[in-house]
């Protein structure tokens, strides 16, 4: 058991951070989930841009 501790102790201070290939698959992932859901977050922006201007029309009108 104490020898799975250090193993696993070791492993987490062997570890330095983010490398570039990381950062490169992470950015990948997010910009194909922005293009499958382009046209939902499109209509999800729209739609709260609307509700901004109604208040603003509301506040100021």
């Amino acid at each position: 058991m104490k020898e799975a501790l250090q193993t696993m102790q070791a492993f987490w201070e062997e570890e330095e951070g983010l490398g570039t290939l990381e950062i490169i698959l992470i950015i990948a992932v997010v910009i194909i989930i922005a293009l499958l859901f382009k046209d939902w977050i499109i209509e999800l922006i729209e739609r709260l841009m609307g509700k901004a201007d109604d208040e603003a029309d509301k506040i100021f009108g």
